[in-house]
């Protein structure tokens, strides 16, 4: 009788799927009645399901998380360490030019992050021009709606394929 074959570490790692984190900042719980024309029309929930999918389909584990809370939001990057998280996609919303204390949170963990806005806030109030994440970022979308979120996950998913 043959013994069952023990289980490795790496055959761990590679039956585990890669996970992925959405942080959605302040507000974005009120997406698709938040000022539409700048905005959109897309609920958050349209915008979590749609990349609910996509990642489900490339077979990556993604996580959804929004919170009007700054100390929420950095409990939850603090946890996506210790959970083995690859990459964040993050919204920081109007604590993209306020919030030092979320952006040293992102730094600290060291995970890789793409920082999506729904509208273009270079065309907006001058306030908005400055981000406190974008220097740390592996690259910045601005302007497309909700579409930026999609396209900010396809460059992840590309990137967990190429590791």
């Amino acid at each position: 009788m043959k013994k069952p074959k023990a289980t490795s570490s790496s055959d761990k790692k590679a039956a585990t799927p890669p996970k992925l984190l959405v942080l959605h900042g302040p507000n974005l719980n009120l997406l698709g009645t938040r000022e539409p024309d700048y905005y959109g029309l897309a609920t958050l929930a349209d915008i979590n399901l749609a990349l609910a999918r996509r990642a489900a389909a490339a077979g990556v584990e993604l996580e959804s998380f929004q919170s009007n809370h700054e100390g929420a939001l950095i409990e939850r990057v603090h946890a996506a360490r210790e959970q083995g998280v690859r990459y964040i996609i993050i919204n920081p919303a109007a604590y993209t030019h306020t919030s030092v204390a979320l952006r040293d949170a992102m730094a600290a963990t060291g995970i890789p992050f793409i920082e999506v806005h729904l509208s273009n806030v270079h065309a907006r109030e001058s306030f908005r021009h400055h981000s406190y994440f974008s220097d740390l970022a592996l690259g910045v979308i601005t302007g497309l709606g909700s579409e930026g979120y999609l396209l900010a996950l396809e460059y992840l998913l590309s990137q967990i394929t190429t590791d």
